[in-house]
């Protein structure tokens, strides 16, 4: 008789310690708050110029989604794709995809959320996102209470709130950047964090293309702590040159045929059989086999190299996969968007009472509009925990973490700071920069708390600091809470104390709005003073934003948009590279008396004439 089999013994996962358990909760808790806030006061925000434009183009995708469920063999065909995908190619797909997606459930289908609150719901997802990746990273330096500040502080700026409302790429791309800077710290220490840090990235390439310069931020430390891990072994130190060594020489070849044929003509010949895409090719199978023999040799030194050989790898996979407008044509249509943004055009762009229409821009200006828009008790918080890792980097008393984190606080702010870089949107073109100065401003208020509980309350310190941390929390955001309570709906229009304000800023000469989403301030006036069929001419708004405020409810639809010719009713957007729009409304309309107008702190934003 057989002896009874008995059951193989099951690996018992390891329960969490009570100071995990407390800050997973008070990291669903940041999700959760952050959501439902950006849920509950999404109605008064109106759509900028760019959200309506993707506000077409996710429902175009959503269909093309549709007819892949009902008729996947038409689907796939490259003019189906093309018929969806075509409009506002110059954006990778990943967000329009999530907002068309989310318009046909939770609008069409459900019925839940009107038009903008359905396309915007995944915006809100991403934005909330951010929250508890801050706070996870800054737990790695801080306590709880001031990794929780750090989070909160982040949306505590009113123009940073104001945009995570937005179905835009500008905060998503933000969440996907700390994203994959949050894999690639796992990754140093746990296994497989390697593969997800490469597919963060490859969601990160699918936001937007400022992605690309993560690498930057990391490669520098990889390369450093790499040289140091494999410093007792030949056989590691030998792979360890050898796939760096690969990539390398595949970037100096890209580096040569772009100087000899230029940056257009190189694009232009990136296809399918060409030796741009060979190159990649090669360099990726022959660095990830070098890699794969690497993890048999040194454990710590493959994952350190691991998540950069898989950006590089995963990374364009993923781009590729999620965007069907590539699936036909992936080189030349890749290409093609590549070079658009290499080639971008400049904006006009008010700073400092100078007119900015092309460069050389000032290169002072990213710091200066930055220090002029966060709230100045975030902004000093962030500066002096800026300036406190730098010392500490100088008495070379800085880790690893910190580089990383100051790598990324940096990148984003310096490749805006270029002359020649355009500049305009505000600041949510260095959006990435901020939550790891947010993590950075956690530090100032660590370090603060325990010098003034040792300063005060020297024998209570050790009870009192949680209190004092979070006193100081609570004065450094009650202002940044104010200023968004009460401009939240005009975020492009706010500015911090340190600017004076909203008058200060106009005093100062800074641009007092973009974007045309202010409109919303005074459709209520519209709404209940056009007359029947009345002619308006909305300056500095497309159709489709004047289509979607219909289709919200939030205009009238007896009212016709018209040019300023045959308007019988103008609604003029101050910007001063248009001052000439004003003149010409009092020559057509025969007045210069304004019948109605938004006016932040007694600054006009919008102002309407009525013909006479």
């Amino acid at each position: 008789m057989s002896a009874p089999v008995t059951p193989a013994a099951q690996p018992v996962k390891p329960s969490l310690s009570p100071e995990q358990v407390r800050d997973r909760r008070l990291a669903w808790g940041l999700f959760i708050a952050g959501f439902l806030s950006l849920l509950m006061t999404e109605k008064p925000v109106g759509f900028g110029r760019d959200e309506s434009v993707y506000f077409h183009a996710a429902e175009s995708h959503a269909r093309w989604f549709q007819q892949l469920v009902s008729s996947p063999s038409e689907a796939v065909k490259d003019d189906a794709i093309t018929r969806s995908f075509d409009f506002n190619h110059e954006h990778p797909a990943l967000m329009k995809n999530l907002f068309g997606i989310s318009f046909v459930v939770f609008h069409e289908k459900l019925g839940l959320l009107r038009p903008a609150g359905a396309f915007r719901l995944p915006a809100f997802l991403f934005a909330a996102w951010m929250l508890p990746l801050i706070f996870y990273l800054s737990r790695r330096l801080w306590g709880p209470f001031a990794s929780a500040a750090a989070a909160i502080s982040f949306f505590l700026v009113p123009r940073q709130f104001f945009h995570s409302h937005l179905s835009c790429f500008d905060v998503p791309i933000a969440t996907m950047w700390v994203l994959t800077i949050y894999c690639f710290v796992e990754a140093l220490e746990k296994p497989r964090w390697w593969i997800y840090t490469g597919l963060a990235f490859g969601l990160a390439l699918a936001a937007k293309h400022n992605a690309y310069f993560i690498v930057v931020t990391l490669v520098p430390y990889i390369l450093v702590r790499g040289w140091q891990l494999t410093r007792g072994s030949p056989e590691a130190r030998g792979l360890f040159f050898g796939i760096n060594g690969v990539f390398v020489l595949a970037v100096v070849l890209y580096g040569f045929m772009t100087a000899v044929v230029g940056p257009e003509r190189m694009l232009a010949t990136f296809t399918f059989q060409s030796p741009q895409l060979a190159i990649f090719v090669i360099a990726c199978s022959v660095g990830g086999w070098l890699l794969w023999k690497l993890r048999t040799v040194h454990l710590d030194a493959f994952r350190t190299l691991a998540p950069l050989v898989a950006m590089a790898i995963l990374g364009p996979l993923v781009f590729y996969a999620h965007w069907p407008y590539l699936w036909h044509h992936p080189v030349d249509r890749t290409a093609w968007y590549l070079n658009f943004h290499l080639t971008h055009n400049h904006y006009a762009w008010f700073y400092l009472g100078d007119l900015l229409r092309g460069p050389p821009f000032p290169l002072s200006y990213v710091v200066v509009k930055t220090a002029l828009t966060v709230p100045t008790s975030i902004f000093v918080a962030m500066s002096l925990g800026f300036v406190w890792t730098c010392w500490r980097a100088v008495r070379k008393e800085m880790t690893g973490f910190e580089f990383v984190l100051v790598a990324n606080a940096v990148m984003s702010i310096a490749l805006i700071s270029m002359p020649n870089v355009p500049h305009f949107g505000g600041v949510k073109h260095w959006f990435p920069s901020m939550p790891f100065l947010a993590i950075l401003a956690a530090g100032s208020l660590e370090r603060g708390s325990k010098g003034l509980s040792e300063l005060l309350l020297p024998r209570l310190k050790a009870a009192t600091q949680p209190r004092v941390l979070v006193a100081l929390a609570v004065l450094m955001g009650t202002s940044a809470l104010i200023a968004t309570a009460r401009v939240f709906e005009f975020g492009t229009s706010a500015y911090s104390e340190l600017a004076g304000g909203l008058p200060g800023a106009a005093s100062l000469g800074m641009q007092r709005q973009y974007w045309a989403n202010n409109l919303s301030g005074v459709l209520p006036w519209i709404n209940e003073n056009a007359r029947p069929g009345e002619r308006i001419y909305f300056h500095e708004n497309h159709g489709g934003q004047i289509r979607d405020l219909q289709r919200n409810g939030m205009l009238r639809s007896d009212v016709y948009a018209v040019g300023l010719e045959q308007a019988d009713l103008v609604v003029y957007q101050y910007h001063q590279e248009f001052r000439d729009a004003e003149f010409q409304t009092w020559q057509r309309l025969g007045t210069f008396r304004p019948v109605y107008g938004l006016y932040l702190d007694e600054t006009p934003q919008i102002v309407i004439y009525r013909r006479r």
